[in-house]
């Protein structure tokens, strides 16, 4: 038998009677750490610090009877976060509105209703992508290493929890990627595109984009001035996401750091642009 306790948002996972308590829990001997954890409902790409006997451990240290683990979830505020790779993400089929909102924010995210979970698990391992799921099985599987359960159900939600979650508020650069193909925009002279704007855009604007992929014509339009409203009021509480994540326990188990100020993206909303319908854009 070995003691085990889960903190702070990891309780979620966890059958009712377990949740912000000790409980004993057997397994067999010289188990690893990270199948006791799964077996508990908790995938290992949740989990950013385990002690065992009260010492940090790797997923794979093997248990003895009398252990006892403690389990935390990432906290950013805390200096508590494995290391990950770029903010580069793979959303399953369900995420289909957040991979549109983490776009509009900048941000690489390959998306297609037609993945599997075995084809997302391969993207992951060798891309170096960060999963995004409300599927914990899927990031129970053992290639993928970054990954992270969205709790939140509506899409404007999902993206503040995981901007505070990645502390990736200082990353963000809105309109920079296409919402349709993920390819990035890049400056066009309008004589280029002149011929496949609307009359009324032709005669009131100068600045345009490309989409480098599939070619959308992207500028500063009416539907741009309500995505960046949209994505700033998304932003606005990534600081009270922070806080949230915190309880007593976590708080005494690691020193204290400042805490991130949310991402002020005004600066950069200046450059950015609108889609339209018209040259295979939306309005």
């Amino acid at each position: 038998m070995v003691s085990l306790r889960f903190y702070a948002e990891l309780n979620d996972f966890v059958a009712a009677d377990r949740r912000q308590r000790d409980f004993a829990l057997a397994c067999a001997a010289d188990v690893p750490v990270r199948h006791l954890i799964e077996s508990c409902g908790v995938p290992h790409t949740e989990v950013a610090l385990i002690l065992v006997n009260g010492a940090p451990v790797a997923c794979d240290q093997r248990l003895c009877a009398g252990d006892r683990v403690a389990v935390f979830p990432v906290f950013v505020s805390f200096g508590i976060r494995p290391p990950l790779p770029a903010a580069r993400f793979v959303a399953d089929a369900h995420l289909g509105a957040l991979a549109r909102l983490l776009r509009l924010a900048g941000f690489d995210t390959l998306y297609d209703n037609r993945l599997g979970d075995g084809e997302i698990e391969r993207i992951a391992a060798t891309e170096g992508r960060v999963v995004l799921t409300r599927d914990r099985d899927l990031l129970k599987r053992r290639a993928i290493v970054h990954g992270c359960h969205v709790h939140a159900q509506q899409p404007d939600r999902q993206l503040r929890e995981i901007v505070a979650r990645l502390d990736l508020a200082g990353s963000v650069h809105p309109f920079s990627r296409c919402l349709i193909c993920n390819a990035r925009l890049l400056p066009v002279a309008k004589q280029l595109v002149r011929d496949l704007l609307p009359e009324r855009v032709r005669d009131g604007l100068d600045s345009f984009r490309r989409c480098a992929g599939c070619q959308r014509i992207y500028w500063e339009g009416s539907h741009w001035r309500r995505m960046r409203e949209r994505l700033q009021r998304a932003l606005a509480a990534t600081a009270d996401a922070h806080a949230a994540t915190g309880d007593a326990a976590t708080a005494a188990a690691a020193p204290a750091a400042t805490q991130p100020a949310a991402g002020n993206c005004s600066g950069t909303f200046d450059d950015a642009c609108a889609t339209s319908r018209t040259s295979r854009g939306t309005r």
